[in-house]
């Protein structure tokens, strides 16, 4: 099955800043829908943001103005800019690809995921 491949996560202090990548050699990521989930322990998989192929973003109300999602084409590259970040963001974050139509932040609707990367921020 073909994964995705995160790296970026960490531990970081409250107001702080990190950058997560998520990447696939061999998978066009381009040519698909992708988004950027979190899980906590005990809690449904939360969507964070989607974009498309043409560069257009959502992002959920509890990210929007703290994260940026983008892609880099050339780099066959998703990223997500967390900026400002709260102990709350604590979580492990997913890349998902290829959204096959609904409501974009329901996780059922991905078919590639990544194995996660794991975000802890200090209060």
């Amino acid at each position: 099955q073909v994964q995705l491949v995160e790296s970026g996560g960490g531990l970081v202090q409250a107001g702080g800043s990190l950058r997560l990548s998520c990447t696939r050699p061999g998978l066009n990521l381009h040519n698909y829908v992708m988004a950027w989930f979190r899980q906590t322990p005990g809690k449904e998989r939360e969507g964070l943001s989607s974009i498309t192929p043409g560069g257009d973003t959502i992002y959920a109300d509890s990210v929007k103005g703290r994260f940026t999602i983008s892609r880099d084409n050339a780099k066959n590259t998703l990223y997500l800019q967390m900026n400002s970040l709260k102990p709350e963001d604590t979580a492990m974050y997913y890349c998902a690809a290829d959204f096959r139509g609904g409501t974009w932040s329901n996780f059922r609707l991905y078919f590639y995921w990544g194995q996660g990367t794991q975000v802890t921020v200090s209060s």
